[in-house]
């Protein structure tokens, strides 16, 4: 380990200059990639969600349409909370473990999109994946929407409320997670809320 000459200098010792024929002739040993790490560790589903995606498995949806709600920006800002609108329209993430639905486990019902109500999850989708923020296996057909996100770095891929174009989070594939799809929708809390009625939000079957 090299010291800095001032610490040196309060030990009341000289500098000491090495040889190069002191010095190692061998490179240390390479530093394993996050790859080789993620391999040889793949019962950490939360850790290899980092690097890997749902968009490597399952490509976004092509030519899609353009939101049915299509209030704008500023629409949007007067019906939502500061904290909805940054999440919901500007792309944020709540922090994990303060969501209302992380714990929320219904046996019936739907969670909608907070913003225009439009039904996304049933509460039978949801399940515990430990992550910090509510996980669900499956979405209520045609109701979600996936895009590449390339943020922070790395591909990952986003998915929104397929009817106002909302923020929800992400979707991760191949994780181990024992659900009939293998893959888990990472939402925040604040982009839903939930129902109690099933026939009340029109869910589909």
């Amino acid at each position: 380990m090299r010291l800095p000459s001032t610490a040196l200098r309060a030990f009341g010792s000289p500098l000491i200059r090495i040889p190069p024929a002191c010095l190692p002739t061998r490179l240390p040993a390479p530093v394993p990639s996050a790859k080789t790490v993620l391999k040889a560790a793949p019962t950490i589903p939360f850790l290899s969600s980092l690097f890997s995606s749902s968009a490597n498995a399952e490509p976004p949806t092509e030519n899609m349409a353009p939101p049915t709600d299509n209030r704008s920006e500023e629409e949007w800002r007067a019906v939502l909370s500061p904290e909805q609108f940054r999440i919901l329209r500007q792309k944020g993430t709540e922090r994990p473990g303060t969501g209302e639905y992380d714990s929320h486990y219904p046996k019936e019902g739907v969670y909608c999109c907070a913003g225009c109500n439009a039904p996304l999850y049933k509460a039978t989708h949801k399940f515990k994946s430990g992550c910090g923020w509510p996980a669900y296996f499956d979405s209520i057909p045609g109701a979600v929407q996936r895009h590449v996100d390339n943020s922070l770095g790395m591909e990952r891929t986003e998915i929104t409320c397929k009817n106002c174009g909302g923020h929800l989070g992400h979707v991760f594939k191949g994780e181990g997670f024992p659900t009939p799809t293998d893959e888990r929708h990472c939402v925040n809390s604040i982009s839903l809320t939930f129902r109690d009625e099933v026939e009340g939000a029109k869910a589909k079957a």
